[in-house]
């Protein structure tokens, strides 16, 4: 009936997702006549649909799409899992491992330095160039599977945004462990903060690998494809669960379990992947417009010097990074040139950090100083992910094209 369809039912929330997904696919299809990553259009449409405009989706709802998300995400780990293998990775290895480390402490670096000059507050400098060193997965890998990208570029940006997760939540970890004790100068258990953050990237790696090696035994001689459509997205959501019920990365979790599937020599199963991709866009369209409803157009006017050096030092940081360890391993000069124009995107993990810095300080427990910097770490990052959300799709588009990976 037409009366359920009321603004507090799950019916209409049923029915705005619809909305969602065929305005978002309308608007990517406008944005690549003009040529513009469809993402972007996604994000456009959840920008009109959210927090900013028209406020359909919001906090009151948010919670029936928070599974969309995590599925998504999901996808996308073990997508850019089986891009991994390791005959494709030997001879960008070195490189792969230095870009990754580099281009996240180049961002660290200089987004902390140009805090600390501008506002002299060191926890706030520790905290924000630890949330600049994160790059979201999900918006590069979208552009570079509707171009459908290949070469050692493409393959590289694979890798790279997979590993930077694991890289940012140990350089978040150390930060947020010095501006506690600087904001307090009371005890902080040092083991706890270090070790932590080692032991759920560990078990998040061991977790997917596990689930995918588990997942090949029972796969390994079976062919019909719309079951193994099935079995993968089982496995998928299965790894999803645990991951989040042990409080393991989702993205690292099914990464690892990708990697398993097409690592295995004896059982590798390369077409699985290929099956997923057929039936994983709609997904990915109600993904990103959720994404960009919560994103809040408002902020950027209000951004402030802080947002604005953020922005300007850790985009500055991630081109510097892996310009400086492309050089250092003799990475080819495509990557040397343009990796670091894919690495623009934020979202996720930055948000989700973000998020953490505010309840772990603005609970009074580090003082009216803490309470703040939770407030500005949760502020300029959402205003700047809306930022970078945006350029980061038509960067990556510009690069795999310079470089000639672009397949369409």
């Amino acid at each position: 009936m037409l009366k359920d369809i009321v603004p507090e039912s799950p019916h209409f929330l049923v029915t705005m997702v619809g909305v969602a997904l065929l305005l978002g696919w309308g608007a990517g299809l406008l944005c690549r006549r003009i040529k513009v990553p469809m993402v972007v259009g996604y994000i456009l449409v959840g920008i009109l649909m959210g927090k900013s405009v028209l406020g359909i989706f919001n906090d009151d709802n948010f919670g029936g799409l928070i599974y969309f998300t995590y599925l998504a995400l999901a996808c996308i780990g073990f997508d850019i899992g089986g891009e991994l293998a390791f005959r494709k990775l030997r001879h960008l290895g070195n490189s792969i491992l230095w870009i990754s480390v580099l281009e996240s402490a180049g961002a660290t670096v200089l987004v902390t330095l140009a805090l600390y000059v501008f506002t002299r507050d060191i926890p706030l400098a520790l905290v924000f160039g630890a949330l600049a060193s994160a790059t979201a997965p999900a918006a590069t890998v979208d552009v570079l599977r509707e171009y459908q990208a290949s070469g050692p570029l493409t393959t590289t940006v694979f890798a790279v945004v997979g590993i930077d997760d694991a890289v940012a939540i140990i350089i978040y970890a150390f930060a947020i462990f010095l501006a506690k004790f600087l904001l307090t100068g009371s005890e902080v258990n040092v083991a706890e903060a270090v070790l932590r953050p080692f032991g759920e990237i560990l078990g998040a790696l061991a977790l997917g690998t596990a689930m995918g090696l588990a997942f090949l035994s029972v796969v390994r001689n079976y062919t019909a494809r719309r079951g193994l459509l099935v079995l993968t997205l089982g496995a998928i959501v299965l790894t999803t669960g645990l991951a989040n019920v042990l409080h393991f990365s989702l993205i690292l979790a099914n990464m690892a379990m990708g990697m398993a599937v097409v690592n295995l020599t004896r059982w590798r199963r390369e077409d699985l992947f290929e099956i997923m991709r057929g039936v994983t866009q709609p997904l990915f369209v109600v993904f990103f417009v959720v994404v960009g409803s919560q994103l809040m157009a408002g902020r950027l006017l209000r951004l402030g010097w802080i947002g604005l050096l953020y922005i300007l030092f850790r985009s500055l940081g991630k081109q510097l990074g892996a310009t400086l360890g492309g050089k250092i391993s003799n990475a080819p000069e495509n990557v040397r040139k343009y990796l670091g124009l894919c690495l623009f995107s934020q979202a996720g993990v930055a948000i989700g950090l973000s998020i953490q810095t505010m309840l772990e300080l603005g609970g009074g427990n580090f003082g009216t100083a803490g309470v703040e910097l939770g407030t500005k770490a949760i502020s300029v990052i959402a205003a700047t992910t809306l930022f970078f959300q945006l350029i980061g799709p038509p960067f990556t588009r510009y690069a795999i094209i310079k470089a000639g990976e672009a397949g369409t």
